[in-house]
């Protein structure tokens, strides 16, 4: 393998690795709590609230 090769393909996973840490793994938390929050809720709407 060329050394050309390499020193791209190290760059694409440093690019891939940052954009995983500083946008997608904020983002997937913020849509999973919000989730659990909205699910919480459409519950609460159709049970009532917990002890009722």
């Amino acid at each position: 393998m060329p050394a050309g090769d390499t020193a791209a393909n190290k760059q694409k996973e440093t690019r891939l690795f940052l954009f995983l840490i500083v946008c997608f793994f904020p983002l997937l938390s913020v849509a999973l709590v919000g989730g659990y929050g909205f699910l919480i809720w459409i519950m609460q709407i159709l049970t009532g609230p917990p002890g009722a």
